[in-house]
């Protein structure tokens, strides 16, 4: 176990100095030295989101601060805009139908980046959509669609503006104020690289008003309950909290300020290119288009005549290389390869050396070391 190499989508590998915060005697998580802890993390995720406003970490899993998101605003009935061109998409979709709200789906491909000319004609046609719903990065299938354009229609409408950033946040551009977002929210798995087990979210003020008329449905979840007991001094969570996976969210933020956000982002992007590169070069297919594909994570069609088992069952079982499957209608018509949180060339060139010689073993026409060379040639002319 130990020696599997994680190159999936989250969870990522995490840093032996986090794993080591975890070791640390619990306190209590009402004391001062909590609340020191609490607010030191919350101000550097602010940070992070690149937001004025506070942030506030949950525990639980990205989806848990998905759902906080939907559930604070929605009354019965309200309408959202989901856009759906994937997996969380989908989610989005089905947690406003879960609070009774009504999910007006906006499909894309999959495969491809929502159009913002489409959200700006829905909205122009219907004035009853009270916020919209986007993933930024979506994991499924290895698109990152444009929240930066779409935050500039925004500002022209009093929809909220919604955003996941669970699997781009640290390893993408994304300026929550600057880019006119409401309500942001992020998980701890992926480009953060700490455990699973913890989230954020981030709002507006025109985000807090809708909550302050909403009523919400949820009790774990409530925004209200949190930002009175994070505003408290000491700040507080309103309950008990994963105080351990604390501990390590605040030494893997850290460790995102040492490496300073913005030459963490870029390395993302050169992983991202050296392993688009490397599929290019082992003469694969990527299944999104480049001008659409993620940053921290590269989908690529499967070889014609090769299984899923018997390529990522090779790469696992033979090299100790996790890759990612597809899902839905994706499934075993597509791998993926993620390179967010601590992913470096040297990684890279693991996974695909062994990408290489899996392929080879499985009859596919590849020139060994041309992937790989590819990677170095990137890295060295960066």
């Amino acid at each position: 176990m130990d020696d599997m190499l994680l190159m999936i989508p989250g969870p990522t590998s995490v840093a032996p100095r986090v794993l080591k915060a975890m070791s640390k005697n619990i306190v209590n998580h009402r004391s001062a030295i909590f609340g020191e802890i609490l607010k030191e993390s919350s101000e550097m995720m602010a940070d992070v989101f690149k937001t004025d406003n506070p942030a506030y970490i949950l525990t639980g899993s990205g989806t848990a601060a998905m759902e906080a998101a939907m559930a604070n605003i929605l009354n019965r009935d309200d309408k959202i805009l989901n856009v759906v061109g994937g997996k969380f998409g989908q989610r989005f979709s089905q947690i406003v139908d879960a609070f009774e709200g009504q999910s007006k789906v906006l499909d894309v491909e999959w495969g491809t980046g929502v159009n913002p000319k489409d959200i700006k004609e829905i909205l122009d046609d219907d004035d009853q959509i009270k916020a919209i719903s986007l993933v930024h990065n979506e994991t499924s299938t290895g698109v990152a669609n444009p929240i930066k354009e779409i935050g500039k229609i925004m500002k022209n409408y009093d929809a909220l503006y919604v955003v996941d950033t669970v699997s781009s946040l640290a390893g993408d551009d994304v300026e929550v104020d600057k880019y006119g977002i409401d309500i942001c929210v992020t998980g701890s798995q992926k480009c953060i690289a700490a455990p699973p087990g913890m989230a954020a979210i981030t709002l507006s003020e025109d985000a807090w008003k809708v909550v302050e008329n909403t009523e919400s449905k949820t009790y774990y979840l409530n925004l209200k309950k949190i930002r009175k007991s994070g505003n408290s001094n000491p700040p507080e969570t309103p309950y008990t909290p994963s105080v351990s996976l604390m501990y390590a969210m605040n030494e893997a933020l850290k460790i995102i300020m040492e490496e300073g956000l913005d030459n963490r982002i870029l390395r993302h992007k050169l992983a991202a290119k050296a392993t688009r590169n490397a599929i290019n070069a082992l003469g694969l297919e990527l299944f999104p288009d480049e001008d659409v594909s993620s940053t921290t994570v590269t989908a690529v069609r499967m070889p014609e005549g090769i299984s899923d088992k018997q390529l990522r069952g090779t790469m696992r079982n033979k090299y100790n290389v996790e890759l990612a499957g597809g899902q839905d209608h994706l499934k075993g018509n597509i791998f993926r390869i993620g390179h967010m949180g601590n992913t470096t060339q040297t990684e890279l060139i693991t996974a695909i050396s062994s990408l290489e010689m899996t392929m080879y073993e499985l009859g596919l026409d590849v020139e060994l070391g041309s992937g790989v060379a590819s990677i170095q040639k990137t890295y060295l002319n960066q």
